[in-house]
């Protein structure tokens, strides 16, 4: 295994994700989460978050991984179509570009447009959609999600 700080540890690459993964997935989505958003209720069981990346998110949506040349998993986006329906990253990598390649990734799936949700709170990945091109198209007052917590839906067009 390269050391920390080497080329091949720093090194970031893109792979699509496997039905092996839903175990290092499910632990980084709950970490991000919980750094990000403590304000969230916990309305499921990490067991039955690993359910769900398992049965839904890696068998329904386009799920892709970025990790380092050694292997080590820092983020993921999940993509429905041309709805991001997740893009999260470990904690202690963000601000570095990684967010920003998993981003340019889903643009490459959906090349025409993309839609997502964010938490109104989330003002950290508000501003990240925002420097991205994506414009807030519709504001819910929590109804709609099972955290009952009030979003945002965004979107982004490409300019063509």
């Amino acid at each position: 295994m390269a050391p920390k700080g080497s080329a091949e540890a720093d090194r970031v690459l893109l792979r699509e994700a496997a039905a092996e993964d839903a175990e290092p997935l499910t632990r980084l989505f709950l970490a991000s989460r919980a750094a990000a958003m403590p304000y969230l209720p916990k309305v499921h069981s990490d067991e039955d978050t690993l359910a769900w990346m398992t049965h839904v998110v890696l068998p329904g949506t386009t799920v892709w991984i970025a990790e380092t040349g050694t292997g080590e998993v820092l983020g993921f986006a999940s993509l429905d179509g041309s709805e991001l329906e997740h893009l999260y990253l470990r904690p202690d990598v963000r601000r570095r570009g990684i967010g920003s390649l998993l981003l340019a990734k889903a643009r490459e799936i959906a090349p025409d447009e993309l839609t997502l949700y964010v938490f109104q709170r989330n003002a950290d990945a508000r501003a990240f959609y925002e420097r991205h091109g994506f414009t807030a198209v519709g504001f819910d007052d929590g109804s709609r999600n099972e955290e009952k917590e009030p979003d945002v839906r965004y979107r982004w067009t490409a300019n063509r």
